[in-house]
């Protein structure tokens, strides 16, 4: 899975629909390693994994897809058993109309469309929801335009670039997020919610068996959510260059926006004006990139602070503390012991007490989304 990190915003969100039902969420939050404190702290975030684990917790304690969310439960194997429709189509057009024509016959179904544009537009997908609580019609919203996008990639092998994205509802206060998440510019408040891409791609052949949706059910939902390699947009670009410079070896460096411009072949101050003209800066990618990598190392093991800070390019400790505490509210050793959770199943670390109540539901496995 991909680095990036997920705002708290989309945990309490993906959490709604469970506690309407009266399900116990400390539990399940605990099964995937997130402290139920973190919800508390509008700046927290948590791991792609971690965000994995939650999301396939909620499927099988809501034994509902969309996790208590939508209008009426859709019961986990549905999205499966669509996805095993499409594989007979002869191309991504055909196999998306047979997707959606699938969910048509379930009350409560995803209203989904694909659709030409007139004069030889783009092909425009379309995701309408039933919900009327603003936080969790932009999280299923959000989540629904993102897998089908990227399972219209994993069909036909290719990735899929979108030339926008857009929300019916108001711009959430993480919208600066969305751009990364799906790869373009991204807009709010839209009459529908919908992206589009080239209508060729519609004619790609579907080229996946039964074996590739058998492993990609088995990592679901992890490769759906954390496959986001586009670049296609500069500050993909940008962010994709600053990530690989920080799996070089320890201590990193990362390129000044001026090489980076280099290798795009454009100016510097071409490249600040496009990075500004989508919302962000080269500062804002960097800080992106290094705060993602820095909660994804203290989540998952016991990589001194200091070799933390070093690899992901500080030259100095202190630099890095009040940098995470600027990304956070906190610092890196506190972080480290707020996530100290076990994994159902393992063992206490040495010295620290083990989590009270129950270790929460196993990870279910090919089953759902």
């Amino acid at each position: 899975m991909s680095g990036l990190t997920i705002a708290v915003h989309h945990v309490r969100a993906a959490l709604g629909g469970a506690r309407r039902l009266g399900i116990d969420t400390a539990p399940l939050l605990q099964g995937a390693g997130i402290p139920p404190l973190l919800l508390a702290d509008d700046r927290a975030r948590v791991t792609a994994e971690q965000f994995t684990r939650l999301i396939r917790a909620l499927h099988q304690a809501t034994d509902d897809e969309f996790l208590g969310l939508g209008p009426v439960p859709s019961r986990r194997g549905t999205f499966a058993m669509m996805c095993h429709a499409c594989l007979g189509c002869p191309d991504l057009g055909s196999a998306l109309d047979r997707a959606t024509r699938f969910y048509r016959l379930f009350p409560g179904g995803p209203d989904l469309a694909v659709a030409l544009r007139p004069d030889d537009g783009p092909a425009v997908l379309t995701v309408r929801s039933a919900l009327h609580r603003h936080d969790e019609a932009a999280f299923l919203a959000a989540c629904l335009l993102l897998i089908w996008h990227r399972l219209a990639g994993w069909l036909i092998g290719r990735r899929i670039p979108l030339h926008w994205a857009q929300f019916a509802h108001p711009a959430p206060a993480h919208a600066d997020e969305y751009p990364a998440l799906f790869g373009c510019p991204v807009h709010f408040g839209a009459p529908y919610t919908a992206a589009g891409w080239d209508a060729h791609w519609l004619t790609a052949p579907v080229v996946r068996d039964q074996p590739a949706l058998a492993a990609l059910l088995r990592r679901a939902p992890a490769d759906l959510l954390g496959r986001r390699d586009y670049g296609t947009t500069v500050a993909e670009q940008v962010r994709r260059s600053l990530a690989q410079a920080l799996r070089s070896p320890a201590p990193a460096r990362l390129p000044e926006a001026g090489e980076i411009a280099a290798r795009l072949a454009v100016s510097p101050a071409t490249l600040r004006r496009r990075l500004r003209a989508e919302g962000t800066s080269y500062q804002r990618l960097k800080d992106t990139v290094r705060r993602d990598a820095a909660l994804t190392a203290l989540t998952a093991g016991r990589e001194p602070i200091a070799a933390l800070a070093a690899r992901i390019g500080f030259s100095e400790d202190t630099a890095f503390h009040r940098a995470f505490r600027r990304w956070t509210g906190t610092t890196p050793g506190a972080y480290r012991m707020a996530g100290a959770i076990p994994r159902p199943g393992e063992a206490p670390r040495p010295g620290e007490a083990p989590p009270s109540g129950p270790s929460g539901p196993p990870v279910p496995r090919g089953q759902q989304k």
